[in-house]
């Protein structure tokens, strides 16, 4: 934490290095992190005495912000197409100025000369900016040659009702803040830089628990009342990096592969099951989030036992437990970054709610990460019946840019 210095009509705020908010642990189950823990913020004040709305993630870095810092109260994500003017040279000048002033923002600094500051006593409240490249933008940019590999589209899912309309897109921008003013006010002042260059295509707004919300850290949940992240890859792990940041292209050397999806929960019949169906559906118990196999002493993170039984000999995680089909073990050693928030936008035509959950997974590779998961619990995960896939995008996230550049500038300059 850095001391404080004065400017301009305000004082400067300290500084949460990346290191400092992870802090321990997080997790997270195939469908999503929605709130997930990686220790770090358990009250308005962490532990390094710095309130919530002081708190700053540093924007420039070797890696961007908003994948593996905890998820934060609010995320907005909105995807772009450029217009057919804009080209390469406008795709610089779009992302130069959206580096820009995503680091003011994250400083807690306004964004620019004259901004309409409405979240300026609010402090950057944890805010990140993450932005990712999708498979369209490089035909479109003049770089189809650069275009990686791993960006290949997507296979059909089985089950999946997709959405083109809130599907894909060129350009991703993940917002999220400790404040929902905050990340409003920076989905507001990146549109408006985006004037004349870029279009909006859709937007989807997350929210997950608050810091405070809890005495202590604590997993969070979804909105099926579940404990849900328990088992993402952890910063301390050997093999994280391999897991979630790519070695190439040398553009994208230390970035990542995002794959979003919006997944509606079908929370009125989910709601109908007794707690024990549902705790069989998920293979973990709903109050504390311990494994089925663990026995009565069993918590949060003890280890998941596939192979234990009851007396009967039937299985304690039943074969189509959500925790079984998408674990590491029964997919080949997948694994993906989960980093997920819950949404509710209203109610649907018949009255049932429009919620659920904006799943974001991080990897090296999509193709050994999200793919070969998800085509599993596609054709044997029984949550799989209380889940609709609306919509789906993948994007390559570079890494991050050091304080005289901006994200994507290897690519574009290179």
């Amino acid at each position: 934490m850095s001391g404080t210095r004065e400017r301009s009509g305000a004082v400067s705020l300290p500084t949460v290095s990346r290191r400092a908010v992870l802090g321990g642990a997080g997790a997270g189950l195939a469908v999503g992190a929605a709130g997930g823990v990686w220790g770090g913020r358990a009250s308005a004040q962490g532990s390094s005495g710095v309130s919530l709305g002081a708190a700053r993630v540093p924007f420039h870095g070797a890696r961007q912000g908003g994948i593996v810092e905890p998820a934060q109260a609010r995320v907005e994500w909105v995807a772009f197409d450029l217009l057919s003017s804009t080209g390469r040279p406008g795709l610089v000048t779009l992302l130069r100025g959206w580096s820009a002033a995503a680091a003011r923002m994250a400083a807690g600094e306004p964004a620019a000369e004259g901004e309409n500051q409405i979240a300026l006593d609010a402090g950057p409240s944890s805010l990140t900016v993450t932005f990712g490249f999708g498979a369209s933008l490089f035909a479109k940019a003049g770089l189809a040659d650069r275009r990686p590999e791993a960006l290949a589209a997507l296979p059909a899912f089985p089950g999946d009702q997709l959405d083109p309309a809130r599907s894909d897109g060129d350009l991703w921008v993940q917002i999220g803040a400790d404040d929902a003013l905050v990340a409003v006010h920076a989905l507001r002042v990146l549109a408006r830089l985006a004037t004349g260059l870029a279009a909006p295509r859709w937007q989807m707004s997350g929210f997950a628990r608050a810091p405070g919300a809890t005495p202590h850290p604590m997993t969070g949940r979804n909105l099926m009342g579940q404990v849900d992240g328990t088992n993402n890859p952890r910063p301390a792990d050997p093999d994280f990096a391999a897991k979630v940041f790519a070695t190439g292209p040398d553009w994208m050397n230390g970035g990542s592969y995002a794959v979003l999806r919006r997944i509606r929960m079908l929370l009125e019949g989910w709601d109908t099951l007794p707690t024990d169906r549902q705790e069989r559906v998920i293979g973990r118990r709903k109050s504390d989030g311990a494994p089925l196999s663990g026995g009565a002493d069993a918590v949060e993170r003890t280890p998941v036992d596939l192979a234990a039984t009851h007396p009967d000999g039937t299985l304690a995680i039943a074969p189509d437990a959500h925790i079984r089909v998408a674990a590491p073990d029964s997919n080949g050693g997948a694994a993906m970054l989960r980093r997920g928030f819950s949404f509710q936008d209203g109610l649907l035509p018949d009255g049932s709610p429009d919620a659920g959950l904006l799943f974001a997974a991080f990897q090296a590779d999509p193709a050994r990460g999200f793919v070969p998961v998800q085509q599993r619990l596609a054709r044997g995960d029984g949550l799989s019946r209380y889940l609709r896939h609306e919509a789906s995008a993948l994007f390559a996230v570079p890494p991050g840019a050091p304080e005289s550049g901006y994200v994507g500038q290897p690519l574009l300059e290179g």
